[in-house]
């Protein structure tokens, strides 16, 4: 069926533009200034309101919220992943990647169990709103994280794999007292063991660089792009860059940030971060980023809807540009070619967001199917 979204502010890759857009089945066959001259079968009134590509989240955890909304209480895989998908279309999120955490963490509720059942059930997630794919988050201090890392790698249900290094002395720990600390404040299990995990962490910095190759190497040989995560260091990047990682996630520091960006590396960043104003860690200030020309992408991390929220956050850069960071930028980075644009051709992943008071989504379509409304228009 032929529908035509027509009185809309079309966000293309360049400009903003007022006109239509014409979908046909599942791809969006023309954008014009005004209406086509054929009746179509269905013609939405679009009210003024921005019309985006689709959003696309690389980094969103808040799967593990809603298998745990409290520790002790677990929510079924497959309905958590219902209310995810539910709570993903509203953001105006169309391809989500779940950052799944391949580690054991009993104080967080995180296991290889949960993880490896996390990934079947997003391989597997036929009817669902939104399109789910699984980023695989290595912690590549733990051999049996890696191992299993490897294997789902192997398996082919992962679309993304992000290197992470969680231990004492790493990019988000000085010393082992602060990575106790960190760890210790978990309420998920009562009986843990903190000096004990930490310890099981606490490996040689070479071996970490040799599991580090190992996952590189296994990984852009199955197609899959590797991320490494809070890189803090001109130095840190530069060493996963030489190992073929393309994307830098969560850069801790302006030098890593402009150093991933020298190198022709992706930088990735936090959506919460431009929306709140700063980092939750007083990390690098997404703002400080982008003002530096060192910022790429936007990720959700924790929230969904902080998403369209940044793409409106005024940082003096022209609307497009903001809202490649969340559609045209992060379909580059993992090789989507098909998304993140609104131009003929593309896939019919569109968002329609009323940007005042605050940006809200209104209507979202995946492959041309409306999935989700506000309102009876």
């Amino acid at each position: 069926m032929a529908t035509v979204i027509a009185n809309a502010r079309i966000v293309t890759p360049t400009a903003v533009e007022r006109g239509s857009v014409v979908v046909e089945g599942d791809r969006i066959t023309a954008v014009a200034p005004s209406d086509p001259p054929e009746h179509p079968e269905r013609r939405i009134d679009a009210d003024g309101n921005y019309l985006l590509p689709g959003l696309i989240d690389l980094h969103g955890d808040d799967v593990e919220r809603h298998v745990f909304p409290r520790p002790e209480a677990r929510v079924p895989t497959d309905e958590a992943l219902a209310a995810c998908d539910r709570a993903t279309v509203a953001a105006g999120i169309t391809t989500k990647f779940h950052a799944v955490a391949f580690e054991e963490t009993p104080d967080e509720n995180r296991s290889l169990h949960l993880a490896r059942e996390l990934r079947d059930r997003i391989a597997d997630a036929d009817g669902q709103l939104a399109r789910h794919r699984c980023h695989a988050r290595c912690e590549v201090s733990d051999a049996d994280c890696v191992e299993t890392v490897l294997r789902a790698v192997d398996g082919g249900d992962v679309s993304l794999v992000s290197l992470m290094n969680h231990a004492p002395g790493g990019a988000q720990f000085d010393d082992v007292d602060s990575f106790e600390r960190r760890y210790a404040d978990g309420s998920g299990t009562a009986d843990w063991d903190v000096d004990a995990f930490a310890e099981r962490r606490d490996c040689d910095e070479s071996v970490r660089r040799e599991r580090t190759k190992r996952v590189v190497e296994r990984a852009r040989a199955a197609g899959i792009p590797v991320a490494s995560h809070d890189d803090e260091t001109a130095e840190d990047v530069e060493r996963v860059h030489r190992h073929g990682v393309a994307i830098s996630e969560f850069p801790t520091t302006a030098a890593a940030a402009e150093r991933a960006s020298d190198l022709g590396m992706t930088t990735a960043m936090g959506a919460p971060n431009l929306v709140r104003g700063g980092s939750l860690w007083d990390n690098l200030d997404a703002r400080t980023a982008a003002a530096a020309d060192a910022l790429d992408v936007l990720c959700s991390d924790y929230r969904p809807e902080s998403l369209v929220s940044a793409a409106f956050v005024d940082t003096g850069e022209p609307l497009p540009e903001r809202v490649a960071r969340v559609t045209a930028a992060p379909a580059d980075a993992v090789g989507l070619d098909d998304r993140g644009r609104v131009e003929p051709g593309t896939l019919a992943d569109l968002v329609l967001v009323d940007p005042t008071p605050r940006p809200t989504v209104r209507r979202v379509f995946v492959g041309g199917r409306e999935v989700y409304r506000i309102g009876s228009r």
